[in-house]
């Protein structure tokens, strides 16, 4: 497709008025279990790590928790995220499960072949911490204040035509309805940015969807 007009399609997509995001199926409101808290080790954070970050090891954390599932079922998930906003992570995530917001994988980016960001991304895996370097510096996941959430289905998307990931081309018309597929004004965007998170899906070039960033 001509990727100048992809995008722009995209923006004209994103401005059209809200879209209720679909939830998972379920009769009743999920019970989470409680977060909990765990530091973390050089040799625990793999190749998402590795000397020279700008983060040290202890100045992340663990956190485990519930999420709800694309099945509508609980389960146990794990994101690692800068010490000073966990508290953050574990509000908003409970929120997320409380508005029946469903997420389909939450596992740690080293699980993937050498912390590859597109092969999580392809998994539909929301993730946070992840030692990666952009052409204009760090990026905010290299210190642990971003969260990407059903990257599969909430796709970047430059101006360029730069897709990530590189096999979410259909997702670009976010007038689809599929599980977790964000929109602007979503009860589950609002329970990040409510506490003065920055959205990637307000961006103009990139678009961001999957993207949600702090500090």
């Amino acid at each position: 497709m001509n990727h100048l007009r992809g995008i722009a399609a995209v923006a004209i997509l994103a401005a059209v008025g809200a879209v209720t995001v679909p939830c998972a199926p379920a009769s009743s409101a999920p019970a989470a279990a409680s977060a909990t808290v765990h530091p973390v080790s050089a040799a625990e954070l793999g190749a998402t790590w590795r000397p020279g970050c700008p983060v040290a090891p202890t100045a992340l954390r663990r956190v485990e928790l519930d999420y709800l599932g694309f099945d509508g079922n609980m389960h146990r998930g794990q994101l690692v995220v800068n010490q000073d906003i966990v508290d953050d992570v574990i509000a908003i995530f409970n929120d997320l499960t409380r508005l029946r917001y469903p997420v389909e994988k939450m596992r740690t980016v080293e699980h993937y072949r050498g912390a590859e960001d597109e092969l999580s991304m392809r998994d539909n895996n929301t993730s946070a911490f992840n030692c990666r370097v952009l052409a204009d510096g760090w990026s905010v996941h290299a210190y642990g204040r971003a969260v990407d959430i059903n990257p599969l289905i909430n796709p970047y998307i430059d101006a360029s035509g730069d897709l990530q990931p590189t096999t979410a081309a259909r997702y670009l018309d976010r007038r689809r309805d599929d599980l977790g597929l964000l929109h602007g004004g979503d009860a589950a965007v609002r329970a990040f940015t409510s506490r003065g998170w920055r959205w990637g899906g307000d961006w103009h070039n990139p678009i961001d969807y999957q993207h949600f960033e702090t500090g």
